[in-house]
């Protein structure tokens, strides 16, 4: 598991971070916070990470993005296809994530910058995130896990 940036705010959660899972074809995401919002920002890292190391992406320029949907789970998919559409129609990378969610609705800002191929050397373009492993669950040390395929 690759922990990233400390965390601004205090945590009980001991595991804070993203990582990726193993998938026959695809690649699984997951993001670990000590609320829903923090593992869905640590989602979207890794989610940054499929094509590019996070660290690598200037936060030069703020994009907002708003989501709702009736379950945390498809709030996920949601926020990472958002996420997903907004580096491509922007030819954007993203490196930094904020996320607030009250309800059914997801407010949002990804930070990054335009993608130069020859610095961020882009491994992979992910084409969305899908139904596929996704899960959105508390565990036992109160840590938060968001986690899905993404289509690459």
């Amino acid at each position: 598991m690759n922990p990233g940036p400390p965390p601004a705010r205090a945590s009980a959660c001991p595991d804070i971070g993203w990582e990726h899972f193993h998938h026959v074809a695809d690649v699984g995401v997951r993001g670990i916070g000590s609320t829903p919002a923090e593992a869905f920002e640590q989602a979207a890292l890794a989610l940054t990470a499929v094509i590019t190391e996070p660290a690598g992406v200037r936060p030069a320029a703020r994009v907002d993005i708003e989501c709702r949907a009736p379950e945390l789970e498809l709030l996920l998919v949601d926020w990472l296809n958002a996420i997903v559409f907004e580096m491509s129609t922007r030819r954007m990378l993203f490196g930094a994530f904020e996320v607030r969610i009250e309800g059914d609705r997801l407010a949002g800002q990804a930070r990054g910058e335009p993608v130069e191929a020859a610095r961020h050397q882009p491994a992979a373009e992910v084409k969305g995130a899908t139904l596929s492993e996704l899960r959105v669950r508390q565990d036992a040390h109160g840590c938060w896990r968001a986690q899905c395929v993404v289509d690459v």
